[in-house]
């Protein structure tokens, strides 16, 4: 039995957002670097074995093998927030933070195809990607606003979730595909907050000022 283990891709944004909530929670874990790009090696039979799919990350706790980083994100902070701070059990709470987190893995996952494209020359995407990150973008800022007049400053509840970890990158990251932050006020706001969180960490192309 082994602590916790992070395969791991430094210019990913899925790999950051398990990187980055492992900070927000102050939690120790070896980080297992994979030659993602241009190697592939998430696509070795070895990394197949842990992934069917090919993708990272991949985190392994124990004999625990988990993907999917809205998955990650949910077992570490059931098992490892001991203040319950960043997975609410309220009902109401709870079935808004999963809104979200669908919100992550839908909408909002053209945004990462948009940067691999502009970043790593990735086929199959077109304008249509960065037409779509805007417009999720978009709900995300309209969300935010109006929370902040609501006088919460978080996507769900009153504190931070798992939530603004997982919508985190996407537009941090927006500039290396062309859209700025300055459409979104609302957003850059917030991302002035997530920065401030104890245990915040950054990733290669997240400036240091919003």
């Amino acid at each position: 039995m082994t602590g916790l283990e992070l395969h791991d891709y430094e210019l990913d944004d899925d790999c950051y957002k398990v990187r980055l909530f492992l900070g927000l929670l102050q939690r120790p874990y070896s980080k297992i670097t994979v030659d993602a790009y241009p190697g592939n090696e998430q696509r070795s039979p070895a990394y197949l074995k842990l992934n069917p799919r090919g993708l990272l990350p991949i985190l392994t706790d124990g004999d625990l093998v988990l993907c999917e980083p809205e998955a990650i994100l949910g077992y570490l902070a059931r098992k490892y927030d001991d203040r319950r701070m960043w997975l609410p059990s309220e009902p109401e709470l709870f079935g808004q933070l999963l809104q979200w987190l669908a919100f992550a893995t839908g909408p909002l996952k053209a945004a990462s195809a948009a940067r691999r494209h502009a970043m790593l020359g990735e086929t199959g995407t077109d304008g249509s990607a960065v037409r779509t990150a805007r417009s999720a973008f978009r709900i995300m800022d309209d969300h935010i606003i109006k929370r902040e007049f609501g006088g919460s400053e978080w996507f769900v509840g009153g504190a931070a979730t798992v939530a603004d970890v997982a919508l985190f990158p996407a537009i941090a990251l927006s500039r290396d595909f062309g859209i700025d932050y300055d459409e979104f006020a609302g957003l850059r706001r917030w991302m002035g907050r997530v920065r401030k969180l104890p245990g915040f960490i950054t990733m290669p192309g997240i400036p240091a000022f919003y």
